[in-house]
């Protein structure tokens, strides 16, 4: 399968139907060419803050508990 490059990529198509119109979504289930500098820059910092939220969360000895406290916060 090719990579599709993520900036010519559309989300889908209107169909018209009988008395209406539906939207057709493209397939999403492939691989990705970022071709966008600051995407590419959004999603590593993304990516990044995860790993430490994981690393994070290792440390709470009670997840479940942390995330009801700061809820009710």
């Amino acid at each position: 399968m090719d990579k599709i490059k993520i900036s010519s990529f559309s989300s889908g198509i209107w169909v018209n139907q009988f008395e209406y119109k539906s939207f057709r979504p493209n397939l999403i289930n492939r691989e990705w060419e970022v071709d966008n500098i600051e995407l590419q820059t959004l999603l590593s910092d993304a990516n990044r803050f995860l790993g430490e939220l994981n690393a994070f969360s290792q440390l709470v000895p009670d997840i479940d508990f942390f995330i009801r406290m700061h809820i009710n916060k």
